[in-house]
């Protein structure tokens, strides 16, 4: 499966992120799980940066599915540059892609991925609509 990231994208995010050392498995790179943890990384700092952190009495965001394509190994040590975009707001969703490139590597793609976010009313259990504020974001 090709992953393109699509043509009406917006870049909402930028930052970078450490590769520790215990995100190595036996094999020597970074374990295939830990690219899902720099993914929920960004998406939490941007989430965080914008003003939109769950309220567990109230509303906020929840991710329905996601996934990673890995093309290239992550190594410690070094950082990974990762940039989160947006597209396709619905009226209670959105999608997010991400890019994850090595800092002394720039441009080269080692993963890219995404998750579809629905906006939720945790006390209901169902999804609510787009706060007018994130609508302007990822619009």
């Amino acid at each position: 499966m090709r992953f393109e990231l699509p043509e009406n994208r917006k870049l909402v995010h930028d930052m970078v992120i450490p590769i520790r050392w215990g995100d190595m498995d036996a094999m020597g790179h970074v374990n295939n799980t830990v690219y899902f943890r720099y993914f929920e990384t960004i998406r939490i700092d941007w989430l965080q940066h914008i003003g939109g952190p769950p309220d567990p009495n109230g509303t906020g965001p929840v991710i329905v599915n996601a996934f990673c394509n890995f093309l290239k190994q992550l190594e410690y040590p070094g950082n990974v540059r990762a940039r989160q975009y947006v597209a396709h707001p619905g009226r209670t969703s959105f999608e997010t892609y991400i890019t994850l490139e090595r800092t002394d590597d720039p441009g080269v793609v080692y993963a890219n991925g995404g998750a579809k976010v629905v906006w939720v009313d945790f006390k209901a259990q169902k999804s609510a609509p787009l706060p007018d504020w994130l609508r302007a974001i990822v619009a």
